[in-house]
């Protein structure tokens, strides 16, 4: 039997980079704080990646009088940390190490200088672990610090007791955002010893389902307790198996890439520069702080979208309650922590997540769960992947329409009618009888009147064309026509993408339009210039004309001799004649006849290569405009669907190992 082989993923460089060029490539398109999120995560990631990789950082996070410190120095083996239930006692975070040496690098980036050596373990070697202040403290700088450090540390542990294990402000400003790190978490429900064995279990089974709801589905979930080292052993165990891997470093940041792609995914437009002097559209700060607890005045308020609305409150998820059935019946003091946990958690509802400095924590509006993140990621990667093309395929359909109303505005068919004008008037200058084709010369050339030809006479076609033709301007139904062939191929174009791309893409259409008219002008001028150059059977006729000029003048002279002898009463000479007529008169009269039945043939003539020569014209005016119009209209949509394409496609790569390991 033949075994297959499992497809790795990209490796996590390839992935990083994806990750980049994604950010860059909506720059200017999506929101600033999801591209200065994936930034921050890929600059992040580069410097994890430098320092020890042979270290795991694991972080005790939790609430208030959860029990963190205690299972910190439980692990540790001694008092390192001051335990406190009643208030906050952990200012900073703190860390203990097993095998710390060569991980003092890595400390300092994560500025933790509160550093204690813990005895040595072999189960526990290459673990840094971390007890960080709690995330509901009273003190905004409690709540930074763990912020900050939740973005960083490679293992994440939250430890949660059974009064709050359902808080609204712990599932909603961090384990949901968090839905991608299910592999880099691990959930501890501390203080077990104070719940019945029956009650414990409901807890456990209540909190999975907490965590489901979440996205956090098979993250492993224990029950300790610190006081009494129930379930120490297996948490201890767990700890060692994901130290021992040394896979957390890099399954933290596959995740961290993962999620910022999902919301570069899902990330809005640019937020528009406010404006001085004006007020926000929403509901007023001072409204908003109305509502909050007393200590909001230290950074709490709520949750903000990336719009800037305030989110909706959340105390109406019934988690408090859950947490309450689970344990009523079971015991008093489990019935009133459940009862004051209730109440803390509508509190913490209330007051919302703090916004965090960009990064992927708090990098917008918090996720119903994976199932939406997999949404957006379907729409992105799934039915988005056609629209670029698709788009194209539209574009160059409509760049005919947009070729016909540019031409229109830009007086191509005036042009056209003066070339056909023009050729016959020069025409008749070039080949029309020498006695009367200077009266032509007084009526000005059509093309002339239009700068055309004039305003460089020795210019060739191709080159450039200094000054503006004398075209009438276009009147305001050309150009409402121009303006709706524009609109009509950004929408066209446009069509199926993302609200923030479709927006990217109409603007592109409209990006050049204020060159528009000097170059489509230029392009006239510049195509124009052909239609001044001299055929040259022009010449040929022209000096046939003189030729048969020259005979009837020599005929004129003949007889006007023959006449002043004969007035003179001289002898006349002998005189040749055609026939019976002599030849000064066949002279005289046939070249006035041919000169006028030349000036005639060339005359028609003239008409025929007059009406060639405006088609021909017509249609280089129409492919310059066209060329005009694909350079400032349709190539700057093209180029934005193209950089869609190539931004869907590295979203795609950055997120390509979202369901497997990744390969550092």
């Amino acid at each position: 039997m033949k075994l297959l082989r499992r497809k790795e993923g990209p490796s996590l460089e390839s992935r990083l980079a994806a990750l980049l060029e994604a950010a860059s490539l909506a720059d200017g398109r999506l929101s600033e704080r999801a591209v200065s999120g994936a930034r921050a995560v890929a600059g992040r990631a580069g410097v994890r990646r430098s320092l020890s990789v042979e270290h795991t950082v694991a972080a005790l996070a939790g609430a208030t009088g959860s029990g963190k410190s205690s299972l910190y120095n439980a692990l540790a083996g001694e008092d390192l940390a001051a335990v406190g239930v009643t208030r906050p006692t952990t200012a900073t975070a703190q860390a203990a190490l097993w095998d710390g040496e060569g991980a003092g690098p890595l400390l300092d980036w994560l500025d933790v200088p509160r550093r204690h050596s813990a005895p040595a373990a072999s189960d526990l070697s290459g673990l840094v672990l971390l007890d960080l202040p709690d995330h509901d403290s009273i003190r905004l700088s409690h709540r930074l610090e763990v912020d900050r450090l939740v973005e960083l540390v490679d293992l994440l542990v939250w430890v949660v007791d059974p009064q709050k294990y359902a808080d609204a402000a712990l599932h909603e400003r961090y384990l949901r955002p968090l839905a991608r790190h299910r592999d880099v978490m691990l959930v501890v429900l501390n203080q077990v010893d104070r719940l019945p064995p029956q009650a414990v279990d409901r807890c456990v089974r209540d909190l999975r389902r907490l965590l489901e709801d979440d996205g956090l589905g098979g993250v492993p979930v224990l029950a300790v307790s610190a006081r009494t080292g129930t379930g120490m052993p297996d948490f201890r165990a767990l700890l060692g198996d994901r130290v021992s891997e040394r896979k957390s470093w890099s399954a933290r940041l596959a995740a961290d890439i993962t999620t910022a792609a999902d919301h570069l995914a899902t990330a809005g437009p640019v937020e528009p520069a406010p404006r001085t002097g004006t007020k926000p559209a929403g509901p007023s700060h001072a409204a908003t702080r109305t509502e909050a607890p007393p200590h909001a005045a230290e950074g709490d308020g709520e949750a903000l979208s990336p719009s800037g609305t305030p989110e909706p409150p959340a105390s109406g998820d019934g988690r408090g309650g859950a947490g309450r059935e689970a344990v009523s019946g079971d015991g008093r003091e489990g019935a009133r922590g459940e009862a004051a946990a209730s109440g803390d958690g509508r509190e913490k509802a209330r007051r919302g997540s703090a916004v965090s400095g960009g990064g992927v924590l708090m990098s917008g509006r918090v996720p119903q769960g994976a199932e939406r993140q997999e949404a957006g990621r379907q729409e992105t990667g799934g039915a988005a992947d056609g629209a670029a093309e698709r788009g194209e395929r539209r574009v160059a359909g409509l760049g005919k329409a947009l070729t016909r109303a540019l031409s229109d505005a830009a007086g191509v068919p005036l042009v056209v009618e003066a070339v056909a004008k023009g050729h016959r008037h020069r025409a008749v200058v070039a080949t029309g009888w020498p006695v009367t084709r200077w009266v032509r010369k007084f009526r000005p050339d059509p093309l002339r009147r239009l700068r055309i030809g004039a305003m460089a006479p020795s210019a060739r076609p191709g080159r450039e064309i200094v000054g503006r033709t004398s075209v009438p301007a276009a009147s305001a139904v050309q150009r409402a026509q121009v303006e709706t062939a524009i609109r009509d191929v950004g929408e066209a174009a446009a069509a199926g993408l993302p609200g923030p791309w479709e927006a990217a893409v109409r603007q592109a259409a409209r990006s050049r339009t204020g060159e528009l008219a000097d170059a489509v002008d230029k392009a006239v001028a510049r195509t124009s210039v052909g239609a001044t150059k001299r055929p040259r059977w022009w010449r040929v006729v022209n000096v046939l004309q003189w030729l048969v000029f020259l005979a009837m003048v020599v005929g004129a002279l003949w007889l006007g001799v023959l006449f002043g002898m004969d007035y003179l009463r001289l002898p006349p000479p002998p005189l040749p004649t055609v026939g019976v007529v002599p030849w000064p008169t066949v002279s005289l009269v046939g070249g006035a006849v041919a000169g006028v039945l030349v000036a005639l043939l060339s005359r028609l003539a003239a008409w025929a290569g007059g009406r060639r020569r405006a088609r021909r014209t017509a249609r280089a005016l129409r492919e310059a405009v066209g060329q005009v119009g694909k350079a400032y209209v349709l190539d700057p949509v093209e180029a934005e669907l193209d950089r869609y394409a190539r931004f869907v496609e590295a979203l795609d790569l950055a997120r390509a190992g979202a369901d497997g390991p990744a390969r550092a």
